[in-house]
């Protein structure tokens, strides 16, 4: 049986693709609806609905075939678990339809937001180059839809609609990885490394900023070290710990420095507001106390093969055609060797929505969709005074 390299396994974290193709008409209105806010979301395969289909990528980067979207859709979407992620459910909470992957082809009006956020996608440019949607690349995306808006609804109309829509990323865990595989540590420290990244971040929310956002929820990052594929490598290079330590190491340096940049921010952004999902705790709390949350098995993942079901084999269609598939995804935290179940996205979707300061702060995505920026005339937003990071 063929076997992916560990630079195989690793060039896929966190890709969690989707080629759902649903109907959003309610997309096609051509003037805003005053009774919703808007959700822009932007970063990696946490939030991704589906960009990478279309865009030159290969099956290692997708996931429209059985058994992916088995559980909500009944049919494989391209999400990268048997079910839906974080963003379809906020867009349920805030009362919004699904947000589509904004290369989807079709007539996108945008009024209810835009999804940009692309598998395998990292803040710097140079993260899996060519085959996924850098966070630079977003941001482009993000002033064309700008632009649009402002030639369908007008100035006034389409800047109330930034101004009040949030903002939601994740961002920085393909980062991580991939110098744990490239060498780059040879030319950077951690430090300067992770100075790297946030920069490219702090620049990418100085931008939307100036185009009228004021409303940002932020993902920190989860426990990498600690997923099924991550234990299987440490398997094979025959440590008794399971989990990759210099994973770790970059995870708690960047979830460090993280509310220290956003606290910078808003200090000196008038109106800009934050919040912070503590996914690593929240994550590893039920990889550690699974049976607390509902769950059976936390270590192993559903759909796989080799130790931990940790060879990123599920489907069959990416070099390895024999995998295991469990009986029952809802006892698994994992649906395949990267990717939480839709149960697990659901339980962690309610925290980010309503959840309290121990888990998000200092507000939950339920306030700031809430909060009315009102107050400041809308013929300001691109001439408060900033500093831009560069």
């Amino acid at each position: 049986m063929a076997s992916f390299s560990n630079f195989q396994m690793i060039h896929f974290l966190l890709i969690f693709s989707s080629y759902l193709l649903i109907p959003t008409s309610s997309q096609s209105h051509s003037h805003q609806p005053h009774n919703h806010v808007a959700f822009f979301i932007f970063g990696d395969s946490l939030l991704d609905p589906g960009n990478n289909n279309y865009i030159n990528a290969t099956t290692l980067n997708q996931a429209n075939f059985t058994p992916y979207g088995e559980t909500f859709f009944k049919y494989p979407t391209g999400r990268f678990s048997d079910g839906r992620l974080i963003p379809d459910f906020i867009s349920e909470y805030a009362n919004l339809p699904l947000i589509p992957p904004y290369l989807q082809p079709g007539d996108h009006e945008f009024t209810y937001g835009a999804n940009f956020a692309s598998g395998g996608a990292g803040a710097l440019d140079e993260i899996n180059q060519g085959t996924v949607v850098n966070l630079n690349t977003q941001l482009r995306y993000f002033k064309k839809v700008e632009k649009h808006l402002r030639q369908k609804l007008g100035d006034e109309e389409s800047k109330k609609l930034l101004l009040d829509a949030v903002y939601f990323i994740s961002i920085g865990g393909n980062d991580y990885i991939s110098p744990l595989f490239r060498n780059y540590s040879v030319f950077y420290s951690h430090k300067q490394y992770l100075d790297m990244v946030m920069g490219n971040l702090t620049v990418v929310i100085e931008d939307i900023y100036q185009k009228g956002g004021r409303k940002f929820g932020f993902v920190n990052m989860g426990p990498l070290g600690c997923l099924p594929a991550m234990k299987a490598i440490k398997l094979q290079q025959g440590s008794s710990d399971e989990c990759l330590e210099e994973a770790t190491v970059l995870v708690k340096l960047h979830n460090t420095v993280l509310p220290e940049v956003l606290q910078g921010l808003e200090s000196k952004l008038k109106g800009f507001k934050y919040s912070i999902f503590d996914f690593y705790t929240t994550a590893k709390e039920r990889m550690d106390n699974p049976s607390k949350y509902g769950f059976k098995e936390a270590k192993i993942a559903c759909c796989g093969s080799g130790p931990y079901r940790g060879l990123y084999s599920c489907g069959g269609m990416r070099g390895t055609t024999e995998y295991e598939l469990c009986s029952n995804v809802s006892e698994y935290m994992f649906f395949d060797s990267f990717h939480p179940t839709e149960r697990v996205y659901q339980q962690l979707a309610e925290l980010v929505w309503s959840g309290s300061h121990n888990v998000i702060k200092p507000y939950n995505l339920k306030q700031l969709f809430e909060h009315s920026e009102e107050g400041i005339p809308c013929n300001q937003f691109e001439h408060l005074p900033y500093t831009m990071n560069k």
